[in-house]
C-alpha cells in the first residue's frame, strides 16, 4: 500500500507540472474564461454580505491566519497520534507552500483580469497557494483523524477545499486551472506526509485508543 502512495505522489506532482505547461501554452484559456465569467462576474450582482463572506474565507485560507490554523491543528494531531503526526502536518504544509511559491515563479502566469481583484495579490497565479494549502492541510487532517472523527474531518476537508476554490475565482484572483493545479500539488504533499507517518497513522492509533 505504501508503494501505491509514492506512485500517487509522483503522478500528482507530474500532473501539476504538466498542467502548468498547458496553462502557459494557452490550452486552458477558453475553459478558464468560461468559469471565471460564470463565477466572478456574479459578484457585481451579489449581496455585499456574501462578498464579505467570500473575502473572509479567502483571508482565513492564506497569510498569517493560515499558519495560525496550521499550528493549532498540529497541536490537535499531536494529541491524536503523537509528535510524528504533528511534524508531518506542519512539514507538509511548509514544503507544499514552498513548492507552490517556486512553481509560481517558474511559470509566471498572470492573474485574471475579468473583474477588479477583490483580494490584494502580489504573486503570480499558477498554482494557487490557497488551494495548495487547503488540500495539504485538510486532506492530511482527515487522514490523521481518529476513526470516530474521520467522517467529520472528511466533510470539513471537502467543504473547505470547495469553498476556497469558489472564493478565489469569484474574487477574481485565480483561474480555475490555478485551483486545479494547487489542489493537485497539495494532495501530493498530503499523500507524501501520510506515507511518511507510516504505521503510526491515526486510523490505527485511534482504533487502539478506542479499545
Amino acid at each position: 500500500m505504501r508503494r501505491h502512495f509514492l506512485t500517487a505522489v509522483a503522478a500528482l506532482l507530474t500532473a501539476a507540472i504538466l498542467l502548468g505547461f498547458a496553462v502557459g501554452a494557452g490550452w486552458t484559456e477558453t475553459a478558464d474564461w468560461q468559469v471565471s465569467h460564470a463565477l466572478s462576474l456574479r459578484v457585481d450582482e451579489s449581496d455585499p454580505r456574501f462578498i464579505a463572506f467570500m473575502q473572509w474565507a479567502s483571508w482565513v485560507g492564506g497569510g498569517t491566519p493560515r499558519w495560525v490554523i496550521v499550528i493549532l491543528l498540529c497541536a490537535l494531531v499531536w494529541h491524536w497520534c503523537g509528535p510524528r503526526c504533528a511534524v508531518a502536518l506542519g512539514g507538509a504544509s511548509l514544503l507544499a507552500n514552498l513548492a507552490s511559491s517556486l512553481l509560481k515563479r517558474g511559470f509566471g502566469h498572470p492573474r485574471p483580469d475579468v473583474i477588479e481583484h477583490l483580494d490584494h495579490q502580489t504573486s503570480f497565479a499558477y498554482p494557487s497557494g490557497h488551494a495548495t494549502s487547503a488540500a495539504v492541510v485538510y486532506l492530511l487532517l482527515a487522514w490523521l483523524a481518529p476513526r470516530r472523527w474521520r467522517a467529520a474531518a472528511c466533510a470539513l476537508a471537502a467543504s473547505i477545499i470547495i469553498l476556497n476554490a469558489f472564493s478565489r475565482i469569484m474574487l477574481g484572483v485565480h483561474w480555475a486551472s490555478d485551483i486545479v493545479g494547487g489542489t493537485l500539488l497539495g494532495t501530493a504533499f498530503a499523500l507524501a506526509a501520510a506515507w511518511w507517518v507510516g504505521p503510526r497513522s491515526a486510523p490505527e492509533i485511534g482504533a487502539l485508543r478506542e479499545k
